[in-house]
């Protein structure tokens, strides 16, 4: 018996380590990745003001999984019939396959959208915007664009408003949001302290502003008006893996494609107990992943013919978020129930939360580095 975790985000980790736990011993277990770390995503924006932090929101797979196999490559698709996966290099077969691979940046065909905008999903994405910002805040009066004020949107936006700062620069950071608030999908006294931090930033907020298309100079809005920029950078939104040929498959609140086939995270639209759609975000995927863990230790056992003939009785998952959290520079927003915090308690709030998944997935040694950083004034 061979189960097979595809992607080695917040979900794939998380349900991979509980698997360790939870499956029998003669079960074999693989992860796949195309990277053999683990990128802790929500920290991705720090890097282009501290790329020295690099170093600790990459987690190493081998190091934090006692049991699993870790085969680097990349998913090419996905033949739930035969029960392969085509890999970069080579095909996998699986008996319980669980697709995790996140979402990939939507830029909805927006003309020059993608060639001229960065996006802000690895490493390397974080660099090219520190790099592109250091040119062109030593220019007279930069201009930077912003597209989408989600979450990404706005922690990105603080973190280069953050930069100018440090550089003394006279830069304009601008956000462009086609909602008519940032955080659109969250509460409005949540939109409204996330705002409020931005505008202290000195973040240029625009709201119900759709941009259309983009050129090496601007952005230019279905309004007819156009935005100069120096750099652009976009976090406009998601789309499904290719493996999935951009889709994110709608899965219900078992998480099942098929009897042997699970998807969760941002790799899927998922449908809750309550009929709800859950938001995609870490603490999502990481929920998910705990309801994943025990249904496919369910489906394995009843594979195994270990639960008499009787079909598996799946566990329901439902999503209730206890708040959100959002970095703006060096600030932070956070809604803990109805209450919204910001500055020193939403800022140790975050740490702790950033700390505590750290700690279990397993990376002990880089949530003590994190903690320490959060205590050293260099680094808030």
């Amino acid at each position: 018996m061979h189960v097979v975790v595809l992607g080695a985000g917040y979900a794939g980790l998380t349900l991979t380590r509980s698997l360790e736990r939870e499956l029998p011993e003669d079960v074999a277990l693989t992860l796949v990745d195309r990277s053999p770390d683990h990128l802790v995503q929500h920290e991705l924006h720090r890097v282009v003001r501290r790329p020295e932090l690099a170093e600790e929101i990459t987690v190493s797979l081998p190091d934090v999984l006692e049991r699993a196999a870790v085969r680097v490559g990349r998913v090419e698709a996905i033949d739930r019939d035969d029960r392969t996966v085509s890999l970069s290099g080579g095909i996998l077969e699986y008996d319980v396959a669980a697709i995790c691979l996140g979402a990939k940046t939507a830029f909805y065909g927006l003309e020059g959208v993608r060639e001229h905008a960065t996006p802000l999903t690895r490493l390397s994405d974080a660099f090219r915007i520190r790099n592109r910002a250091l040119e062109v805040l030593g220019e007279d009066h930069p201009r930077i664009v912003v597209g989408g004020a989600g979450l990404s949107g706005v922690q990105v936006a603080g973190e280069l408003a953050a930069l100018a700062r440090e550089r003394r620069a006279e830069a304009t950071i601008t956000i462009v949001e086609q909602f008519p608030s940032v955080a659109p999908s969250f509460p409005a006294n949540f939109q409204r302290a996330v705002e409020k931090a931005l505008g202290d930033a000195g973040v240029e907020i625009r709201t119900d502003a759709t941009v259309a298309s983009a050129d090496e100079r601007a952005v230019h809005l279905e309004s007819g008006e156009t935005i100069p920029f120096d750099q652009f950078v976009w976090t406009g939104g998601i789309r499904g893996s290719d493996a999935f040929e951009g889709e994110r498959p709608t899965v219900g609140d078992d998480l099942r494609l098929d009897d042997r086939t699970f998807a969760l995270g941002d790799a899927a639209t998922v449908v809750d107990a309550d009929g709800e759609t859950v938001p995609a975000s870490a603490q999502a995927a990481v929920r998910q992943a705990r309801t994943a863990a025990t249904n496919v230790t369910r489906v394995v056992e009843a594979a195994r013919g270990e639960s008499d003939g009787v079909e598996p009785r799946m566990e329901s998952f439902s999503f209730h978020s206890p708040g959100w959290l959002v970095s703006v520079g060096d600030d932070a927003v956070a809604q803990v129930g109805p209450a919204v915090l910001t500055g020193r308690g939403a800022k140790a709030l975050k740490s702790t939360v950033g700390v505590g998944y750290l700690s279990a997935v397993g990376a002990r040694r880089t949530a003590l580095g994190r903690a320490r950083d959060e205590l050293d004034p260099r680094h808030r």
